[in-house]
């Protein structure tokens, strides 16, 4: 019996760090581009290491929207990354974050930049909240095989195991998302939108004619 009130209490106790949601609020914020951007947020100073996620957004203007996915590919891989999405008119790719800027750069260079704007959101408090959460669940794990080791009868046995499988499915849960924030962190992720500059019709082509000749006329003139 004693081993079953004490495995009661564990339980308890294990509840509530479970009973703190896996969603916490997380700052984010949008920035013109610029080459300062990334070198001030990563020399912020403090006991921990700051999880920054940065994200960029450009759309690119170019007669052939098919012809650039190649070139995008390119890219990624020149700076150690990947595609995540390929299509005619969007593509995301994740690649090394200390080269997001010299990603831009080449991308930029691939049709006429509609526009660009680089976004970054602090889950530094998320991702510290989750290791502390995942040694908590490690150190209950190791109390509960202790258990589980001097259970007495099947019908201990059992419970224990019960909580030991609950605390398992617990610790790869926080350990993906642990993985995940270490992943985005470490590459940034880069949406390309991709527009088709349109080609003019015939009247188009008329007025075009007329405005150079107007233009010539005046510039002569």
């Amino acid at each position: 019996m004693k081993y079953l009130q004490l495995a009661l209490i564990l339980v308890i106790s294990i509840s509530c760090f479970n009973c703190s949601s896996s969603n916490y609020p997380q700052r984010s914020y949008d920035y013109s581009l610029s080459e300062s951007t990334l070198d001030d947020e990563r020399s912020m100073e403090g006991e921990e290491e700051r999880k920054i996620l940065y994200s960029a957004y450009i759309t690119l203007v170019t007669k052939l929207p098919d012809s650039i996915n190649n070139d995008i590919k390119q890219i990624a891989k020149k700076y150690n990354g990947y595609v995540s999405e390929a299509g005619t008119y969007r593509a995301v790719i994740r690649i090394e974050s200390s080269k997001l800027n010299d990603a831009i750069a080449d991308l930029s260079n691939l049709g006429k930049v509609q526009s660009k704007r680089l976004a970054s959101e602090d889950v530094t408090e998320s991702y510290y909240d989750f290791q502390i959460r995942l040694e908590n669940a490690e150190k209950a794990r190791d109390r509960y095989l202790e258990l589980l080791a001097k259970a007495e009868n099947v019908e201990a046995a059992l419970k224990v195991e019960k909580e030991l499988e609950r605390l398992n499915e617990t610790i790869d849960l926080l350990k993906g998302k642990m993985s995940r924030i270490d992943h985005l962190a470490a590459f940034s992720t880069i949406t390309i939108n991709i527009r088709e500059k349109k080609k003019p019709g015939l009247l188009g082509y008329i007025g075009l004619g007329l405005y150079h000749s107007v233009k010539w006329l005046f510039v002569r003139n």
